[in-house]
C-alpha cells in the first residue's frame, strides 16, 4: 500500500513538472511515447579509466533553463544510482570527494511543440475527436572537472517524450510507455547512459582521472 501511494504521488508530480504541454489538454486520454532516436548504451561499452577516482555529483533538473527543485529531488537518487553503477568512479557522493573531482550534471526540459496550448485546447473542445501531439525535449549536459588536472570535459545528449491526445496517430520511431512514470524513467536512463558513454570515450576524461 505504501508503494502504491508513493507511485501515485510520483505520477502526479511528474505530470506537474515534466510534461507541461500535456497539462493544457482539457479532456481525453493521454498516451506517452519515448523517442526512439536515443538508444540506451550499456555500461559494458564504457571505456573505464585505468585509475578510478571518487567524484562529487551535483545534479540539477531544469525547466527551460530554470532550476526545478522538486524535479531535482525526485530524480536525484535515480541519477546517482546509475552513475555509481557505471563503473567510472570508485564512489559518487553529494559531498566534496577526496582529490576534488566534480561531476556537474543537468537535465533541461525544453518543450518542442510551440503551439502546445492551442493543440490541447482544440482537443478539449472536440472531446478528443481532434487529436493532438505535444513533445518535450530533454538536454542532458555533463561537465567533469578534476582536482589534479586543468580543464573541463563537457558532454551532451538529447532525448524526447511525446504525448498524444484524442484521435491522433502515434509518433513515428517512438516506443509507447505504460505510464508517464515509465516514460520519464526510460528517458532519463537512456539519455544519461549516452552522456556517460561519451564521457568515458574521451581521452581528456581518462587523463583527468589519473593521480
Amino acid at each position: 500500500m505504501v508503494w502504491d501511494s508513493s507511485r501515485r504521488a510520483w505520477q502526479r508530480w511528474t505530470l506537474t513538472f515534466l510534461l507541461l504541454p500535456a497539462l493544457t489538454v482539457l479532456s481525453g486520454c493521454a498516451s506517452f511515447y519515448v523517442d526512439g532516436n536515443t538508444k540506451e548504451v550499456d555500461s559494458s561499452q564504457y571505456k573505464s579509466p585505468q585509475t578510478k577516482r571518487p567524484v562529487q555529483l551535483l545534479f540539477e533538473f531544469q525547466t527551460k533553463g530554470v532550476t526545478n527543485a522538486r524535479a531535482t529531488e525526485l530524480l536525484k537518487a535515480r541519477v546517482s544510482s546509475q552513475i555509481k553503477a557505471s563503473g567510472l568512479f570508485t564512489d559518487v557522493s553529494e559531498t566534496p570527494a577526496a582529490g576534488g573531482a566534480l561531476l556537474s550534471l543537468t537535465l533541461n526540459n525544453v518543450p518542442l511543440t510551440d503551439n502546445a496550448f492551442s493543440q490541447g485546447f482544440v482537443t478539449g473542445l472536440t472531446f478528443g475527436l481532434a487529436g493532438s501531439k505535444v513533445s518535450d525535449g530533454y538536454v542532458c549536459t555533463a561537465r567533469y572537472t578534476s582536482g589534479t588536472a586543468a580543464g573541463v570535459v563537457t558532454k551532451q545528449a538529447r532525448h524526447a517524450i511525446h504525448t498524444t491526445m484524442g484521435a491522433t496517430a502515434s509518433p513515428g520511431d517512438a516506443v509507447k510507455a505504460e505510464s508517464i512514470d515509465a516514460a520519464v524513467t526510460t528517458m532519463t536512463r537512456q539519455v544519461l547512459s549516452n552522456v556517460l558513454n561519451e564521457l568515458s570515450q574521451d581521452p581528456a576524461f581518462r587523463d583527468a582521472t589519473r593521480p
